[in-house]
């Protein structure tokens, strides 16, 4: 339903910033009218995404209202405070547990390694045997709990991996034994470097009958990388997660590299952290594994993360037990978010509720105000234009999977196959079932769906069905880069190589008042056919190209004449034929290529 302007223009009024649902029953259109006058605009934007009054009142007038911005209630948040660092008193610190990053190449044992360590099987019945979700478990050792956070291992992880590096105290680089330094391994030492934390070196697989550890410390010198026994300060541990040995060893190294590293925080404040993980569960909603930093969390705190509010309902440990308060460096799996924050993403504790959405609220809007006219400009001057004038094709994908660090790792892989002829852009990226929303969205923008995890609503699957939207499911990475790569080839610019079918000698020119003149040919190889290509060649050099119009054997018009016979020709567009000229007969056709 498109709102028509009439003689009288009507006046709407609008706030500073509003969401595009909102913004369509302000004028009395569906939302998906008002996606599609946003794309004319160069602004991509979802249903619940909030665009600015400037936006606002391009689309108003372009319906034919007069806008009115109206102003807000101003409202006290002292957001700028609460962004700030938290400095502790250095009287109030005690010591506190390690975080520990397992780091390393994919088919080292790291999952298996923590599997180890918790006695329990957490490396089974993950699709495609790698870990895509990273969590955060406590253990003790000699009665001292050590926090670890396991990464996954994929290079499509890397954003994940670095994220858990950032986050830690200690940095065990797990490096098999017998498979040695990989460019996973290299990647993650990269990691631990740039995050400035001691490192120990787990050679796993010990086990094995290859196993070769002091090719694998050599190889770690030649990256920065020296164990003890090569004068460095980095101590390696042997170890098999298999058979479970050498994980004391290991436990005891953790220990004691936490105590030369004096970690202390002021467990007797209000907590503040970093999000691990969090996803949207079927049964719970908004769930997310913290990881408190300092302070203390407490069931019932008010708590910011980033532009998203809540309640602490309820907190949990990795094993689904209930506790109710989580000090420094401990993990919690918390309920009662009002959405699914990023990964990655700080937290902190506040006075109350109203506080938290008052913070929040401020957030966003000074978000809102730096990124809109910046966005907007991006979409007009450059993308859109581009697209408009034919110089760009675009594959458009809303993205949609089971938790933040999978749909961050697979949005950035889907950007690094674009090329230069066909640009991959994920104009929406999610968490949670697939929904009528992103089927709008797609409709709107003429893009496709993938689910990663997740599974897609009824009522989206239908509405999809009815308007041509395709959704592609997947719960392996690979299949998924695989077939968006083969899309990608579809889009491509054909390539096309000329294919000669056979060549003719002019023996004879015929005037004709109706055609002009006609070439009296014999056909020396191949087969010449009629509505081919041909090309007209008088002493070897190229004169006109043309379409063969007419092709007469004796009296009788014929399709094809093959080599050894005699046939007359019209060619389109030219006949200035001369005796000795050459016609060669040729058609195109289409190369297999590549992204």
């Amino acid at each position: 339903m498109t709102a028509q302007p009439s003689s009288k223009v009507r006046q709407v009024e609008l706030p500073p910033a509003l969401t595009v649902k909102e913004l369509g029953d302000s004028l009395n259109v569906s939302p998906v009218e008002v996606i599609k006058r946003l794309m004319t605009h160069g602004v991509m934007a979802s249903i619940n995404q909030t665009v600015d009054y400037d936006t606002a009142a391009i689309i108003a007038v372009d319906l034919g209202f007069d806008p009115l911005e109206t102003k807000p209630e101003p409202v006290a948040a002292p957001a700028a405070a609460v962004d700030e660092e938290i400095e502790d008193d250095p009287a109030t610190l005690k010591p506190r547990p390690p975080v520990v990053t397992i780091l390393g190449h994919v088919d080292h044992g790291k999952t298996s390694l923590l599997d180890a360590i918790r006695r329990t099987k957490v490396a089974a019945g993950e699709a495609g045997g790698i870990t895509q979700h990273i969590g955060a478990y406590q253990v003790e050792r000699d009665g001292k709990p050590i926090t670890f956070i396991d990464t996954p291992g994929h290079a499509a992880f890397t954003a994940m991996r670095a994220r858990g590096a950032q986050a830690t105290d200690i940095a065990v680089l797990v490096v098999a034994a017998d498979d040695g330094v990989m460019p996973q391994t290299i990647e993650a030492i990269g990691h631990a470097q740039a995050a400035g934390v001691p490192m120990i070196v787990a050679i796993n697989k010990m086990d094995r009958a290859e196993a070769n550890p002091d090719r694998v410390k050599q190889q770690l010198t030649e990256h920065n990388v020296l164990v003890e026994d090569y004068g460095g300060d980095v101590i390696a541990v042997p170890v098999s997660a298999a058979k479970g040995t050498g994980i004391d060893d290991l436990l005891e190294t953790i220990n004691l590299v936490a105590e030369v590293g004096e970690l202390k925080a002021n467990p007797d404040r209000a907590a503040n952290g970093v999000v691990i993980e969090a996803e949207l569960d079927p049964g719970r909603g908004p769930v997310a594994t913290l990881l408190v930093k300092g302070g203390t969390l407490h069931q019932g705190d008010a708590i910011v993360l980033g532009e998203i509010s809540g309640k602490v309902k309820a907190m949990f440990d990795d094993t689904g037990k209930r506790f109710r308060d989580a000090g420094p460096s401990a993990p919690a799996v918390i309920m009662g978010l009002e959405a699914v924050p990023e990964a990655g993403e700080r937290f902190l504790i506040v006075g109350d509720e109203k506080q938290a959405r008052a913070i929040v609220d401020e957030r966003r809007r000074r978000r809102e105000a730096a990124e809109q006219t910046d966005h907007a400009h991006v979409n007009l001057d450059t993308l859109f234009n581009e697209i408009s004038a034919g110089k760009l094709k675009e594959l458009i994908i809303i993205l949609k999977a089971d938790v933040r660090g999978s749909s961050e790792a697979i949005k950035a892989s889907l950007e690094r196959l674009s090329t230069a002829e066909v640009k991959v852009k994920t104009i929406y990226a999610a968490t949670g079932n697939v929904n009528d929303n992103d089927v709008m969205l797609a409709e709107a923008s003429n893009g496709i769906i993938i689910a990663f995890n997740t599974k897609v609503d009824p009522s989206a699957k239908k509405r999809s069905e009815a308007v041509g939207v395709e959704i592609r499911s997947y719960n392996i990475i690979y299949q998924l880069l695989e077939d968006i790569e083969k899309a990608l080839v579809g889009m491509l610019e054909p390539v096309f190589h000329t294919v000669v079918d056979g060549h003719a000698e002019v023996r004879a020119v015929f005037k004709s008042s109706r055609l002009g003149g006609i070439a009296g040919c014999y056909v020396t190889d191949g087969t010449i056919k009629r509505s081919s290509s041909v090309k007209v060649l008088r002493r070897g050099e190229e004169l006109a190209i043309g379409r063969c119009e007419g092709l007469k054997r004796l009296k009788d018009d014929v399709r094809e004449v093959q080599a050894g016979y005699e046939c007359g020709v019209v060619i389109s567009g030219f006949d200035k034929f001369q005796e000795g000229d050459v016609l060669e007969f040729f058609h195109q056709e289409q190369a297999a290529r590549t992204a």
